[in-house]
């Protein structure tokens, strides 16, 4: 569990922190491609290395199924979901305009640790520059819409925007292959930047614009890389 998610569980009972941690580990390796699509993910071996029972587990893979992250077929197994790229088009246009409200329906402030993490987090994005690693740079890149979505004070908000980055995560490492990850290691630290500088002025509203921006021309690079592939034609970049 990311340090954000693990931020997010105090308070709650023993058996719903576990609950959490467990769904966000699974939930993670998902979205980093630790599990690929179409793995089956067996119950009883989930439940061995979280020393749990059976029902947690069952109970995580029913909230992932209901994410689309996992595809429960009774009396089969459980599976993890492939990333339809066509479908997904629509996500990335509804996350597109979801985006400008993040800054608009009571945005949280920033404190100053807040944005000390995002200090961290541009840090090692510059290190990432430094020495290109597609698995270690998806994480980070998660770690920043956690930040991001901890600014969000609207609850419905936040858990929408989350579901939909989940849906979309996989898209982008898939993509490595034909995308140059120097030159989307060297955007995403502009985003980071920006954001970073917005939030210490104070301008929470302007998040939502950046983040929009970005998420727009991420499609954008994907999709013409998407077509180059199909044409034959080499990609730019």
């Amino acid at each position: 569990m990311s340090v954000l998610d693990s931020g997010r569980t105090a308070g709650l009972t023993p058996a719903r922190e576990r609950f959490e941690r467990i769904y966000a580990t699974i939930r993670d390796r998902i979205c980093l491609l630790e599990y690929l699509p179409g793995e089956r993910l067996s119950e009883e071996e989930l439940a061995e290395e979280f020393a749990v029972s059976r029902t947690p587990i069952r109970g995580v893979l029913s909230r992932l199924e209901a994410e689309e992250l996992v595809e429960i077929r009774h009396g089969v197994g459980n599976f993890v979901t492939d990333v339809d790229e066509d479908d997904l088009r629509q996500v990335y246009r509804l996350r597109m305009e979801l985006a400008v409200l993040i800054g608009r329906l009571d945005p949280l402030p920033r404190s100053a640790e807040d944005l000390a993490r995002l200090e961290a987090l541009l840090r090692r994005c510059d290190r990432q520059a430094r020495d290109p690693e597609a698995p270690a740079f998806a994480r980070l890149n998660m770690e920043f819409f956690l930040e991001l979505n901890a600014m969000i004070g609207n609850r419905p908000l936040r858990e929408v925007t989350a579901r939909l980055y989940y849906l979309t995560s996989r898209i982008w490492l898939k993509s490595v292959p034909r995308l140059n990850l120097g030159d989307e290691i060297a955007i995403f630290r502009r985003e980071m930047a920006e954001t970073l500088a917005v939030m210490q002025s104070g301008d929470l509203e302007a998040v939502g614009h950046i983040r929009r921006h970005h998420i727009s021309m991420s499609a954008k690079r994907m999709l013409a890389y998407d077509q180059a592939e199909g044409s034959g034609a080499p990609a730019k970049g």
